[in-house]
């Protein structure tokens, strides 16, 4: 006689529990992604931050996509004229006058954030290596040589540890913080 693979019919209290909690996900499900439709369909958007070259900026970086994607990041003067420059060379009609306008809008209402100071001795492995843009095997040797020489007191110290590279670490040498809490 062959076996059976499925499990022995479920009482009715089982299957109604079960179907009951299919439903239940079908309807958040069916909410949430509705809610999602009618917030993205309304057709609002954040306001910009009133100053000269508003309505340039809602004017040319309407044209493509909405305008909520075209600051969403954050970018200092050259980002943001690499941006326009390849919206530009995308088709974006504009003049110069324009888009000198909209580079300085964006310029001040959407800064760059500000780059985080790396407290080289409390910093992780993962913090030295994208701060300082140092190989793994860089930041495994700052760490290694402050657990055994104990705290850098300066970047003199750091440019020490054997294997750095000792121009990448000055030309961050502003980020750096040597202090200990």
């Amino acid at each position: 006689m062959k076996q059976s693979v499925f499990k022995p019919e479920l009482s009715f209290a089982a299957r109604f529990n079960r179907i009951w909690r299919c439903a239940l996900i079908t309807l958040a499900f069916a909410f949430f992604a509705g809610v999602t439709l009618a917030t993205s369909s309304t057709g609002q958007e954040r306001p910009l931050p009133d100053g000269p070259g508003k309505q340039e900026a809602r004017k040319l970086c309407t044209g493509c996509h909405e305008l909520e994607k075209s600051f969403a990041t954050r970018q200092d003067r050259v980002g943001w004229q690499a941006t326009l420059d390849k919206m530009v060379s995308y088709g974006m009609k504009a003049t110069e006058k324009d888009i000198a306008t909209v580079l300085e809008y964006a310029v001040k209402n959407f800064p760059a954030d500000d780059i985080p100071k790396i407290k080289v001795n409390e910093a992780k492995a993962i913090e030295l290596e994208s701060g300082l843009s140092l190989r793994r095997s860089q930041a495994a040797a700052v760490i290694q040589y402050r657990e055994k020489n104990g705290p850098f007191k300066s970047i003199e110290d750091l440019k020490k540890v054997p294997g750095i590279d000792a121009a990448k670490i000055e030309a961050k040498k502003d980020r750096l913080i040597f202090k200990l809490r």
